[in-house]
């Protein structure tokens, strides 16, 4: 389907009726706008319904944003049309989904979750397909000429939770995945609690999709001492199920009760608003928790113009939650999209012209949820594996009553701290 406005009602109905199976076929979402420029095509994937981390909420809320954008007439009057794809949290499945976005010309990939980063960057590299807005998983996403994150990703989180946890931690326990990824996690905190001179965390590596976690949990409240110790996981999905297996220990509930005992801690993804409100709100485990996030609280006030489009164009689907940090990393990621576009004023848009845009310094306002993106080479961070951060800012934030607020007003910026990581 071309966009172009049809005249003959043959056409018109052969029309609708491709769009039709498309949506109900193939994960696409075709535009509402009728304009007379040529539509722009775009994935977005992510793991669902699998035994380690699910983000369908990214996917999700990438279909929500096109109604929303189509509804007002597209983007510069292209018609957005949205490739969904379940990665599948495997190295075959990632390929598959890039494969596809270039079988189906993508013109790029925005807002989507995977730790597979070389399965997916070689496909997308060899087409010039850009990645904008990744979930900042995969330290490929860092590093590829093609790759745009618009966060610091997860070594930016878990550098600035040894900054957030320095202050208020004597000893620290870290329970993380048995993964290459994992791997690089206990440097990255310790690079952020050295800032404060103190001492390193006890890595304590894990399976990520474990069923239970005892044996860990043990381990890490034994470390982490009493007066003042802290236990932290970042296990992604996991992390819920390790901190039911730490509930779960022996006397604990008669420790919660002491001011003293040691505390629990996260980063945003492993622990988030959903997840807290489904552990029990006010009465979770994560109560009094320390988390770091990339982002403003769910509540502040730069997340309305996001809350307005999921409550009017979600249609109910209650996998776009406002609160879930893949669903706002995805709004971010397409908020750069639309700016790029726009910018082009062109009657047909390419993975090249886009890539070019973002390349030649095309900066991106995004309303407060980050600072303003720019890609040019003196934007870049430039940390081994990190090269292209360019978001260099996280927020502290702890839960109080059940929420999720701010511990420390504004963002902190840790590059340094990531830079100083061995």
């Amino acid at each position: 389907m071309t966009g172009r406005r049809l005249t003959s009602l043959l056409a018109y109905v052969t029309t609708a009726a491709t769009g039709a199976s498309l949506l109900t076929g193939c994960g696409v979402l075709p535009g509402a706008t009728g304009g007379s420029r040529d539509p722009v095509t775009v994935m977005t994937w992510a793991p669902d319904q699998t035994r380690a981390t699910n983000m369908p909420g990214m996917p999700a809320m990438a279909q929500t944003y096109a109604r929303w954008v189509n509804a007002q007439g597209g983007i510069d009057g292209h018609e957005l049309r949205v490739l969904t794809c379940n990665e599948q949290n495997t190295t075959a499945g990632a390929a598959a989904c890039a494969r596809r976005a270039v079988r189906e010309n993508a013109v790029a990939v925005v807002g989507s979750y995977s730790q597979n980063g070389r399965a997916f960057m070689a496909p997308l590299e060899a087409a010039g397909i850009p990645y904008i807005g990744g979930y900042g998983i995969a330290e490929d996403e860092f590093t590829s000429p093609l790759s745009y994150p618009v966060n610091g990703g997860v070594a930016s989180l878990v550098a600035g939770h040894g900054m957030q946890l320095a202050g208020s931690c004597d000893r620290v326990s870290l329970v993380r995945p048995d993964t290459t990824a994992g791997d690089r996690l206990p440097e990255l905190l310790d690079s952020g609690l050295h800032k404060a001179s103190h001492r390193g965390a006890v890595d304590i590596p894990a399976l990520e999709d474990a069923a239970e976690y005892t044996e860990q949990a043990d381990r890490a409240r034994a470390r982490a001492g009493g007066e003042k110790g802290c236990v932290t996981a970042v296990l992604g999905e996991r992390t819920q199920t390790f901190f039911d297996s730490f509930r779960r220990l022996p006397g604990q509930q008669e420790e919660k009760r002491d001011e003293e005992a040691v505390r629990i801690s996260s980063v945003l993804g492993s622990v988030d608003q959903p997840v807290i409100d489904r552990t029990g709100g006010p009465h979770s485990p994560f109560e009094g928790a320390f988390v770091t996030g990339w982002y403003p609280e769910a509540g502040d006030k730069s997340w309305a113009p996001m809350r307005k489009v999921i409550q009017e164009y979600a249609f109910a689907d209650n996998r776009v939650d406002p609160a879930d940090a893949g669903v706002q990393t995805t709004w971010i990621a397409y908020t750069v999209l639309k700016e790029v576009i726009e910018s082009l004023r062109q009657d047909t848009v390419t993975a090249e012209q886009i890539s070019h845009a973002l390349d030649r310094g095309e900066r991106i306002d995004t309303g407060g949820l980050t600072p303003s993106l720019r890609w040019k080479y003196e934007d870049m961070l430039g940390a081994p594996g990190f090269t292209r951060i360019v978001n260099r800012e996280v927020t502290f934030q702890v839960v109080r009553q059940g929420r999720l607020v701010a511990q420390k007003p504004g963002f902190v910026d840790v590059g340094e701290t990531v830079l100083s990581a061995p």
